[in-house]
């Protein structure tokens, strides 16, 4: 019978009569015999209704059956937070009203990124925090090392958690950079792909057709050829690149140090590759700056160079007075034409921490659907599949409505990730990798070394640091 308003009346009306008779004396056994029968009657009136809801006739909330299981009240603990280079502003704008009031029993302390306040400082200290926000390139050398290593898998399976909603390469990832099959993070958003930024202003200054999605780097040499240029006492460069996200994220999966071996990897596949970035910067009027960080974080700031190769990222803003648009990244002729990408960071628990099951949950929390999709309207790549949620990008962000957002999603396959070490071998942090590799690009972009050369030093560089991985 469906429960409606009345047949609910009624069964409370029954449920009275038969209790006015349990309660009104001592029974004989004629009379329990009689009682047996009534309750029987009561339970067949209760299942033909679809039960009580657990009211009487007066319509008071009864107490819980003995089969329920009434909520348990936890009691308050502090769960500290570090954030990696990431300010408390941002933490508390994207996460912290979510998480009170979710979990009303915890109280959320943030380690702000300041100075004395690093990872091996905090765990120095005693003050080793709860929940780690880290990366691929920093796992090792910033949470492995410190032994604050805590294998997730635990906990994924204890909470029943999905991990396909995820995009597949960022857990995997990062089960291989662990080198020992343990899920050391979970990632949340933003992610990084590789995008060809263009200022728009220098295009329409010296009438040159803007970039377009799908070129190769032949393609946006010719172009560069086109912008780099000195007029009326000023030098236009018509390229600049973030080198080390491109050697790093290279679209041919190549490693930097031998997945196998101790050396670098196959020097004769990392030559072409130097080759084609080196002669951008051999082109008249384009000299890469004096430093890497000036050439990856200022040169394109300055209003003068009319392309860039970087991540796309939030944390990375250009200036107004900058007309800008991105395409997607350029590809090889003979490379897959797919997405070029950096991951996302991740969020991690310490092992000494007090509270991993809550820990656990709140990360959960922080990477479901709802805070992603929050994020990627307001401009955060998110590292859930979910299409919807990547649909959702940028619509609360008004700067980003007139640009070429389909950019980012222009090849709709990932480049494959670098093979990480094999397990049981000693290994050099990424990011102690990455560095190298684009130092030597710079010297040999700046004339200090021939790629042959560059390379050969690369290669014992990262020799004398397995050597001391191994002599820890």
């Amino acid at each position: 019978m469906p429960r409606t308003e009345s047949n609910i009346r009624s069964c409370s009306f029954h449920i009275y009569n038969y209790s006015v008779i349990f309660h009104g004396e001592v029974l004989s056994m004629k009379k329990k015999l009689g009682l047996t029968l009534v309750l029987g009657g009561a339970m067949l009136a209760l299942s033909a209704c679809g039960g009580s809801n657990g009211q009487s006739a007066q319509g008071n909330t009864q107490p819980p059956a003995a089969s329920q299981t009434p909520e348990v009240k936890k009691d308050p603990i502090t769960l500290t937070v570090f954030g990696l280079g990431v300010p408390e502003q941002e933490f508390n704008d994207r996460f912290r009203a979510a998480l009170e009031k979710k979990f009303p029993y915890i109280t959320f302390k943030y380690i702000p990124p300041d100075k004395g306040n690093s990872l091996p400082e905090l765990v120095a200290r005693g003050e080793t925090p709860d929940l780690i926000r880290t990366d691929v390139p920093n796992l090792k050398n910033n949470y492995l090392d410190l032994k604050l290593g805590t294998d997730l898998n635990e906990y994924v399976k204890k909470f029943k958690v999905d991990l396909t909603r995820f995009n597949a390469p960022f857990i995997q990832e990062m089960i291989d950079a662990g080198q020992t099959g343990a899920l050391y993070g979970i990632p949340y958003p933003p992610y990084f792909p590789m995008v060809l930024t263009y200022n728009k202003n220098l295009f329409d200054q010296f009438g040159v057709a803007y970039p377009k999605d799908g070129m190769t780097f032949d393609d946006v040499y010719a172009i560069a050829q086109k912008m780099s240029r000195a007029e009326g006492g000023k030098t236009y460069r018509g390229f600049s690149a973030n080198i080390m996200a491109m050697l790093r994220d290279n679209p041919y999966g190549y490693p930097i140090l031998d997945p196998n071996a101790d050396a670098l990897y196959d020097p004769e596949k990392w030559k072409p590759l130097f080759g084609n970035f080196k002669r951008f910067y051999e082109l008249p009027n384009n000299t890469i700056e004096a430093t890497r960080p000036a050439e990856i974080n200022d040169a394109f700031k300055k209003g003068n160079v009319a392309m860039q190769i970087n991540q796309y990222s939030q944390y990375l803003p250009i200036p107004n007075e900058i007309d800008w648009d991105i395409v997607s990244y350029p590809t090889f002729k003979d490379a897959p034409k797919k997405m070029a990408w950096r991951g996302s960071a991740y969020w991690s628990v310490s092992a000494t921490s007090k509270h991993k099951d809550d820990a656990f949950q709140v990360i959960m929390d922080m990477v479901s659907d709802e805070i992603q999709l929050a994020d990627a309207k307001k401009g955060m790549l998110p590292t859930v599949a979910n299409k919807s949620i990547q649909d959702a990008f940028g619509k609360e962000r008004p700067d980003l409505q007139s640009k070429n957002i389909k950019a980012l999603f222009y090849y709709s396959e990932w480049a494959p990730y670098s093979p990480k070490r094999k397990a049981g071998l000693s290994n050099v942090a990424t990011v102690i990798q990455q560095d190298s590799m684009a130092q030597t690009f710079h010297d040999v972009a700046t004339n200090k070394a021939d790629i042959n050369t560059g390379l050969r030093q690369l290669d014992e560089k990262l020799k004398a640091e397995l050597a001391k991985e191994k002599s820890k």
